[in-house]
């Protein structure tokens, strides 16, 4: 057997992987991780949540208790589908949300990230579809990638998910003999493009799921973090059969605990349990009695409404800086909730071609292509204002503007940036109606 015959130099096995490796690739995110984190440069690309709100005296006593009490069983194997407890605990948090469920059809995760994985792994084989908004969590995409599942991408508007050219996506797709195996929506403070569907139109996405008889996953990290302190109903409320509903305690609580879980038909609910025995046996005790020790002893709510007016002051920050240092001709939407801004750029500006030149400026984001299945995205970015301090964004928002203005000087003076040459077009229809401020 030779090193040539089985793989390269770099990885003599690259032969022996399966199909399904081959579409495993790094997101645009975490190649930026290693330069975003040098001290000298403002990030404004990671969707970190800010710690920094949350008391840590208030998650040692939390932890402390549970050791006193619970510690031989945090430190033991525990339930395929969860902590007892905790699934009750969740019950009552998504009841906020409008959604009236049973301990036993929710299952914990290891972050939503595996709630993603396993419905996508218990749905769906290679060369099945899905559809997804345009533009779309890099993180789902990913998953889609992996499974070798095909995305149809659908456009968003001003209020996310687009009824019409849902409905359009999937008549065409019933046309070619080919049923979706779900439509995967964030419909509140929408990640990467911070919008919301309003009530009558999350009922419109509903309606047009059942008629066409296609499962609806629904994501919802941010729901309770709306700036207007009302908490938007989930679709789940409205259908407990044909909605999965995807949810997590990384944003409200702690990211680094990795708790996160779905809510789904019985039937479902026992596939789910099942993949995740597969996958980790169970998820970690530690993790989830921590969670619910806090949640049982802490007033919980007090703390996502300081989370609310921390990311509300962020957000405040980003509007008027974009407002005040981006040159003519860039737009941007406008969060209520939720951790981002998705901006487009002037006609010309390539905002992959441009991140180079950005980091060089001390500034990072992601450029839209992340948030795409085929390339589109190229005009977008996402800005995301969690993490930084008001003025470390009002700093990096102008470093970017400056960036801006030279590609714009580029492209008047030789009718091109400094890109590459051939890159794709970028398409527009595609992109979410954002509001010029």
């Amino acid at each position: 057997m030779t090193t040539e015959s089985h793989g390269n130099r770099l990885d003599p096995h690259l032969a022996r992987y399966a199909q399904r490796t081959h579409s495993m690739t790094a997101s645009e995110i975490r190649s930026l991780f290693a330069v975003a984190s040098r001290p000298e440069v403002v990030s404004l690309a990671g969707g970190m949540p800010n710690i920094a709100a949350l008391s840590m005296d208030v998650v040692s006593r939390s932890v402390t208790e549970m050791l006193a009490k619970r510690g031989q069983v945090a430190l033991q194997y525990g339930s395929g589908n969860g902590d007892p407890r905790l699934r009750e605990q969740i019950c009552d948090i998504v009841a906020l949300q409008g959604i009236t469920t049973h301990p036993d059809d929710v299952v914990v995760t290891v972050g939503s990230q595996m709630a993603l994985d396993l419905v996508t792994r218990i749905f769906c084989d290679p060369g099945d579809v899905i559809v997804a908004e345009a533009p779309s969590y890099v993180g789902a995409l990913g998953v889609f990638r992996a499974y070798q599942v095909g995305v149809e991408h659908v456009a968003m508007d001003e209020h996310g998910l687009e009824p019409t050219a849902l409905r359009e996506r999937l008549e065409t797709l019933a046309a070619q003999g080919r049923t979706p195996k779900f439509v995967y929506t964030i419909p509140t403070f929408h990640n990467p493009a911070g919008l919301s569907q309003p009530q009558q139109r999350r009922a419109e996405i509903l309606q047009i799921c059942q008629s066409a008889g296609v499962l609806v996953i629904e994501d919802d990290p941010y729901g309770l973090l709306g700036f207007e302190g009302s908490i938007p109903e989930a679709i789940r409320a409205h259908d407990s059969d044909g909605v999965i509903y995807l949810g997590s305690f990384s944003k409200t609580f702690a990211a680094g605990l990795r708790v996160g879980w779905a809510v789904a038909p019985h039937g479902v609910r026992e596939k789910l349990t099942l993949a995740a025995e597969a996958a980790v046996l169970c998820p970690p005790a530690y993790s989830q009695l921590t969670i619910s020790t806090y949640l049982e002893t802490q007033p919980w709510m007090d703390q996502v409404k300081t989370f609310r007016e921390v990311y509300r002051e962020r957000r405040d920050a980003a509007l008027e800086s974009l407002a005040q240092f981006m040159p003519a001709g860039t737009t941007w939407t406008r969060p209520d909730g939720g951790f981002y801004v998705w901006v487009t750029l002037p006609d010309g500006i390539d905002a992959t071609s441009m991140l180079p030149r950005a980091v060089t400026a001390r500034v990072a984001y992601v450029p839209g292509t992340a948030f795409y299945i085929d390339g589109q995205g190229r005009q977008n970015l996402r800005i995301s204002y969690c993490f930084p301090t008001p003025d470390a964004i009002r700093e990096g928002v102008r470093r970017l503007g400056g960036v801006l203005e030279e590609e714009l000087e580029l492209l008047n003076t030789f009718g091109t940036t400094a890109g590459p040459a051939g890159s794709a077009p970028t398409d527009q229809a595609a992109a979410p109606g954002p509001q010029t401020l």
